[in-house]
């Protein structure tokens, strides 16, 4: 099943040209990486997906399609349909800081339609326990550390048992072995067949828990690259060995050979 599938979309910020000729397909259950340098692109991908920014199709036959709704012409009364069937992890957490953590992930819920006080509660139990924070319920935002918010984004990102999960750098504000934990988390919501696409800089979590590739670069988007070589202590990319002159594409299926 595609959960995303775009064709010759473009992507602007006003005036400004983005990404162009962007066609790929995502699968259900597939976990894929957004890399590429900072400006390249990747969150203005990412936010078409949601329906932050427009994804612009100018030709007959592009199409930008997300859980089986066409992006082209979705009219905004429309738009919470569909971010409620995808969960959406910020780097920089987005709690509400005036609440308890279960308090926080229960108006989600009611904002989402739940009504029954029951089915609630046990529903922020069951995603508190999946992230490992099922005592945390009571505690107020600035009682956690960073890995603990983090772990309660994913945590609210889980109430409505979406098909996509949407995650924007989510382990950038945190130290390496906070990271690794996150990562765990995200890997194990993937391994149950949920679709993750994830930005990130820190290509040792790419090579230490595989996916697929998305890289963007020189204004385009490379669909399923291949890791490059020059990893550095912390993670991050090399970036000589991620210019568009050190790639080139096959013509059959735009794998980057380095």
């Amino acid at each position: 099943m595609d959960i995303i599938d775009y064709h010759n979309v473009e992507i602007r910020q006003g005036d400004m040209f983005v990404l162009g000729d962007i066609s790929f397909t995502v699968q259900e259950g597939d976990f894929v990486y957004l890399i590429g340098k900072v400006g390249s692109g990747k969150s203005s991908l990412l936010k078409t997906i949601y329906a932050e920014l427009e994804a612009v199709c100018p030709m007959p036959d592009s199409h930008a399609f997300v859980l089986n709704t066409s992006l082209q012409n979705l009219k905004k009364r429309n738009i919470p349909k569909l971010r409620r069937q995808m969960g959406i992890v910020f780097q920089d957490f987005q709690l509400l800081t005036d609440r308890n953590v279960f308090d926080n992930l229960s108006f989600v819920l009611k904002s989402t339609g739940w009504k029954d006080k029951k089915l609630i509660h046990q529903k922020i139990f069951q995603v508190l326990d999946m992230v490992g924070m099922e005592t945390k319920g009571y505690k107020m935002p600035h009682e956690l550390s960073g890995g603990e918010q983090q772990r309660i984004c994913i945590a609210r990102a889980l109430l409505n048992d979406p098909k996509l999960i949407l995650a924007d750098e989510p382990t950038g504000n945190l130290d390496p072995d906070t990271g690794r934990q996150i990562m765990e988390i995200l890997r194990k919501v993937g391994d149950k067949g949920t679709t993750v696409v994830m930005i990130t800089h820190n290509l040792q979590w790419v090579h230490d828990f595989p996916g697929r590739i998305f890289q963007c670069v020189g204004r385009r988007l490379i669909v399923d690259a291949i890791l490059p070589d020059g990893i550095s202590e912390t993670g991050e990319q090399d970036e000589t060995s991620l210019t568009e002159e050190s790639v080139r594409i096959t013509e059959n299926n735009n794998t980057i050979i380095a």
